[in-house]
This record gives C-alpha cells, sequence and structure tokens, in this order.
C-alpha cells in the first residue's frame, strides 16, 4: 500500500526527532515544497529549530500549525516494529510519531502539493508554521515564531492545527478551543524522626493527606457552554530518606489543574494558597502557568472544516474543547481564528503508537478542501 501522505509520513518517521530535535524533517518539507513557490525561513531560538514556510503575499492568510518533535519512544523492545522504522500491517502505520503529529504534517504537505500543483489559483496565501518544541517546554517553538510575527505585522486570518483531535474515528471531533493549564509544586514541612517515637517527629505526610484529599474532592467550577469543568490532577508525591524506620522530614506534591474560563489562574492559585493556610501547614507553594484557555468563536475556518469533513465522511464532526493544550493557544491571541483537526488520538505517546493509512489520506483530502472553501478565486 503507497500513497504521497503514507509514503512522507514514513520518510519523517525514520527521522528520529525527539524533542528538541527536528533530524532534518523540516528541510525535507521545504525541499517538497520549493518547487510550488512556498518560500522557507527557519527561525532557530536555543536548540529548537522553527520552519516558517509561506506561499503568497496577500490576505487572507490560512496556516497549518504542526510539529516535527515527538516524545521519546520508551522500551524500544517493547515495540512490536522499531518505532523508528515505520511498518504497515493490516492497514496500520506503525511508528514514533505517525498519529502525533508526523502523519498530519504530511497531509498538510500533499494537501498543498494537490492544490498549488492545479493549474488554478487562489485569492490568498498559505503558510506552514512547523516547530521542534511542541513535546517540549514550549519556550522557543510556536510561541517564540508568533511574537516574530506580531513583531513583523504578519496577520494570520485562519489556523488550522493538525493535533490529534479523532476519538472513536476519523473526523468526529474538531476541537475549537483547549482549557488553560496550570503546575503547582507544593512542599510541607515537618520534622525527621524514629518511626517508633512519633512524640519527637512531625510527620509531613500526615498534615499532607487531610490537604490533599479536599484538593481531589474540590469542585473548582462548573465548566461553561463549551467547557467541561476544571479538573485537579496529582501528577507526583514524594518523602522519605529511602529507610522504612525513620519518618520523613519533608513532603513535596507536583499537581496540574486544567481550567475552563469559568475559572483563572490567579483565582485557582489564591484559593489553593488559602487551604494550604487553613490547614496550618508549614509550606511553600510554587507556580507555573503554562497555557491560558482559548476558544474561536464559530467563523469560516469552522465552517469550512466542518463542510469538508462531513462530505469526507459522512457525517459532521463534534466541536470540542476537552483534552489537552496544543500551540494553538499561541496563535488565538493573534486574533486568529483557530480549530484542530488530526487522526485519531487513541495511541499518541504510547508503545506502538499508530494510525490507520485510510485515514492519513481522508485528512489530507480535507486540508486540500479547506483550502479550496477558504481561498477560491
Amino acid at each position: 500500500m503507497t500513497s504521497p501522505t503514507l509514503d512522507l509520513a514514513r520518510a519523517l518517521i525514520r527521522r528520529p526527532s525527539v524533542t528538541p530535535e527536528d533530524a532534518g524533517c523540516q528541510a525535507l518539507i521545504a525541499e517538497r515544497l520549493a518547487p510550488l513557490d512556498f518560500a522557507a525561513e527557519t527561525l532557530r531560538f536555543g536548540e529548537v529549530t522553527n520552519l516558517w514556510l509561506r506561499r503568497g503575499e496577500a490576505a487572507p492568510l490560512l496556516v497549518f500549525l504542526g510539529h516535527t518533535d515527538v516524545v521519546p519512544p520508551g522500551p524500544e523492545a517493547r515495540w512490536r516494529h522499531p518505532p523508528f522504522e515505520p511498518a504497515l500491517e493490516d492497514g496500520l502505520l506503525y511508528g514514533r510519531g505517525a498519529a502525533d503529529m508526523k502523519g498530519s504534517v504530511a497531509a498538510f504537505v500533499t494537501a498543498c502539493e494537490r492544490v498549488f500543483g492545479a493549474a488554478e489559483g487562489v485569492s490568498g496565501s498559505v503558510a506552514l508554521l512547523l516547530t521542534s518544541d511542541e513535546e517540549g517546554p514550549a519556550r522557543d517553538g510556536t510561541r517564540r515564531v508568533a511574537e516574530t510575527l506580531a513583531a513583523r505585522g504578519e496577520g494570520i486570518d485562519w489556523c488550522l492545527v493538525g493535533e490529534p483531535s479523532s476519538e472513536a474515528r476519523f473526523g468526529d471531533v474538531i476541537k475549537v478551543g483547549r482549557r488553560g493549564s496550570l503546575n503547582g509544586w507544593l512542599t510541607v514541612r515537618g520534622r525527621q524522626g524514629h518511626v517508633a517515637y512519633p512524640h519527637l517527629a512531625d510527620n509531613p505526610v500526615h498534615r499532607l493527606a487531610p490537604l490533599l484529599a479536599e484538593l481531589v474532592a474540590m469542585e473548582w467550577d462548573r465548566g461553561t457552554d463549551e467547557f467541561p469543568p476544571t479538573t485537579f490532577q496529582i501528577s507526583n508525591l514524594e518523602a522519605g530518606t529511602g529507610a522504612g524506620n525513620v519518618i520523613p522530614g519533608e513532603a513535596r506534591v507536583a499537581f496540574n489543574l486544567r481550567f475552563s474560563p469559568a475559572s483563572t489562574a490567579a483565582g485557582l492559585e489564591a484559593r489553593i494558597a488559602a487551604m494550604v493556610a487553613a490547614h496550618g501547614l508549614d509550606a511553600e507553594l510554587a507556580w507555573q502557568r503554562s497555557a491560558e484557555p482559548f476558544a474561536s468563536e464559530p467563523g469560516p475556518l469552522r465552517a469550512a472544516l466542518i463542510d469538508a469533513v462531513t462530505a469526507e465522511t459522512g457525517e459532521p464532526p463534534r466541536p470540542s474543547t476537552a483534552g489537552g493544550t496544543s500551540d494553538g493557544r499561541f496563535i488565538a491571541p493573534l486574533g486568529a481564528e483557530v480549530v484542530e483537526l488530526g487522526p485519531r488520538n487513541a495511541t499518541i505517546h504510547q508503545v506502538d503508537e499508530h494510525v490507520a493509512a485510510a485515514d492519513l489520506d481522508a485528512l489530507s483530502h480535507v486540508y486540500e478542501a479547506v483550502i479550496r472553501r477558504l481561498l477560491a478565486p
């Protein structure tokens, strides 16, 4: 089985671009699109490689946003096929990045090749924005490129993100916004001692436990019409010296809140600080606000995408704001309408990540249809 989209996805998977490495993926894409008059600009910040590929100067501008970096594969012995040697089995393409998101990047490229390889033109411009920093800290990737574009007055009208949005079947869900992400670290201090003499010690884990139970049970908000409620999850908990007969002197917990616009990061920080104080803990809190919630109002991009998906699959997609964050959060503040569509997300970041090869072709056809609908001459 072969197709231009499948073949390009394979070529990208073969490049082990574990974040923040690009491993030549962006150069390959720039080379593919150069004959179609896409001007390539590499923007490198720190260890991160970003590519801005634009065809045309006229407005409106449609941007395809994606990333070429992938998460580490984990124990390679657990993979049925080596993670960076793409394999097609029973119609499924296996490899790290197949779904998240080298398959979508390949679909971007082949959609553009069909549109701009044809005789007819378009009204407006198309660009690809690719980064090798989406799976990492996301400081020197799309965020920095967005700042660069804004500084030189290069406006974006529509941004189509290729993140794997589909759930049960291809095209069943499109993302029209994302929740915010707030990371917290809480350190509770006690007094180290012998487990047989607890009256001479102060166990910080015991002091922390009632607070954690309250945090886990808390209803932070009830969401909005478009957003699910804010959620709280503990991501790490550590204490102890490694010895079984020692009461620890300190306990540390890391947690994350994915929050809807019904809450603010500042409000959540204040509520948790008040809860810590109410429990009388000798504690220290640290915060990192990694994403603010965003949502795009229904506009031409959403309409074009819904029409294209419906024509391809026979069923309209369901708009959603659930799931994690995406680099769309850096483009939305520029005033662009941001919508996301990609393949199924069932195996992303997992061992044996895979995607249906037929879905990649369908995705490319949908991207092509969106270009034609939005930029019809």
